[in-house]
């Protein structure tokens, strides 16, 4: 089921890596082409365009855009009692979590009355957006919205596609988290359409602008995220779901198939991924998926992800050659199941989020290990990080001078404004010290 990329007995540069590495057949650039379209058509016709998009992709039509507040507080009365334990749990250890990330205000004296302080401030307005296509996502309505909470985002908006059994509302998982997480303002709009209305904003149905937009989605919600950044600003590219085991020999096979099919099971386009030095646990594994995938709900859709060519089994001549792999896939989920973890670990540096050991499956963090969820995929690892508070925060300087304090720099100022030719940068302090007190 899942192809071998055999690395054995080669050295690669890191740019040969990153063109040897599996990826899907389509990445964002290409999904680009066809979302720029859709948010063009948001832009320009609002909920005329959001209508005819729920028509053509979620086979909706006639339904109300805005839920109404009361409708989300109802849904908790066909919420199970377990599900409903069980997101207050995930809630309350994501708080702790998030808490954690938000930095404190620092204070710096330059000199005698002179100062700058570096404080942090939310953004005012923030879009979060939940899939709802092959599977509901109260858990990613928890994880984005606890997260602009803990960093004091004052205006949350939630998009969530519409379903048709449910008469076009949000499906109901996403209503009981928006409910437990105090999440009032909802909408049931889905794809690329989602991402465009909250960057552009739909006067019509009372969404205002937001100015961040952020949630997990397939490969067309991350595209649509490109179309509009710059506008807005946007978490990360979070597409299609991937999971990158570094393991050896010493590693249980079955957890191993067991945590590549967990993943696979999102999406046919998933990314299920094996980096080894032992070609006696890749049988292994293989063996093991072999004997898993059939028994599973989704087993279909397992099949699919796990036969594309963004799944393999990749060879290597050790476990520093899987490292260097790993950082040139820079996987959204990486877990590290060796004799060495710590010393495996020390090696990487591009990943969404670690997993660390045979008992910290992916599946832990997407629920309740108190990280979150929302990483970034297709790469993009290398340069951006997983949601958090610090995506809804922004760092500011404050620099306060005494009239004492800005005469000792200022012939120092005078001497670089000459240098670049700004003289009158240097004539507006200047200009102070002539000032009698």
């Amino acid at each position: 089921m899942l192809r071998t990329i055999d690395l054995r007995g080669q050295r690669f540069t890191p740019a040969q890596l990153l063109r040897t590495v599996p990826r899907a057949a389509t990445g964002t650039s290409a999904a680009l082409e066809r979302v720029q379209p859709l948010v063009d058509a948001v832009r320009d016709h609002g909920e005329t365009a959001l209508r005819e998009q729920a028509l053509a992709f979620d086979s909706v039509e006639g339904h109300t855009l805005r839920v109404d507040p009361a409708d989300i507080v109802a849904s908790l009365e066909r919420c199970p009692t377990e599900v409903r334990e069980a997101l207050e749990r995930l809630i309350s250890r994501l708080r702790q979590a998030s808490a954690a990330q938000v930095p404190e205000s620092r204070v710096t004296d330059i000199g005698d009355g002179a100062r700058i302080v570096q404080r942090w401030q939310p953004v005012s307005r923030v879009g979060l957006y939940a899939p709802g296509g092959k599977a509901a996502y109260p858990s990613s309505v928890i994880m984005n919205a606890v997260a602009a909470q803990a960093a004091g985002v004052p205006s949350l908006a939630l998009a969530s596609p519409p379903q048709r059994e449910q008469g076009g509302a949000p499906h109901d998982a996403v209503l009981w988290a928006a409910a437990l997480a105090g999440i009032t303002e909802v909408y049931a709009i889905g794809g690329a359409g989602a991402i465009a209305a909250f960057a552009h904003g739909v006067p019509t149905i009372g969404l205002d602008p937001v100015d961040v937009v952020a949630g997990p989605g397939n490969i067309y919600v991350a595209a649509a995220k490109r179309a509009v950044s710059g506008l807005v600003g946007i978490d990360s590219e979070a597409g299609t779901t991937e999971i990158l085991v570094i393991a050896d020999g010493s590693a249980d096979a079955s957890f191993i198939a067991a945590d590549l099919i967990s993943q696979a099971e999102h999406d046919e386009a998933a990314a299920s991924v094996l980096v080894t030095d032992s070609p006696e646990l890749a049988q292994r594994v293989s063996t093991a998926i072999q004997q898993q995938a059939p028994l599973t709900r989704h087993a279909a859709r397992v099949a699919e992800a796990l036969s594309g060519p963004q799944s393999a089994i990749i060879l290597v001549d050790g476990l520093q050659a899987a490292a260097e792999v790993s950082n040139a896939y820079a996987p959204e989920h990486l877990e590290i199941q060796t004799a060495e973890d710590e010393a495996v670990l020390a090696q990487i540096t591009n990943a969404g989020a670690v997993f660390l050991g045979s008992y910290t499956p992916v599946s832990l963090g997407d629920y309740l290990a108190g990280s979150n969820h929302v990483l970034p995929t297709g790469g993009t690892a290398r340069f951006a990080a997983g949601l958090g508070a610090h995506t809804f925060l922004r760092p500011q300087q404050v620099v306060s001078y005494s009239k004492t304090a800005l005469a000792e720099v200022t012939d120092s100022l005078l001497a670089l404004a000459e240098a670049e030719g700004l003289p009158a940068h240097g004539e507006a302090v200047s200009i102070r010290r002539e000032v009698k007190e």
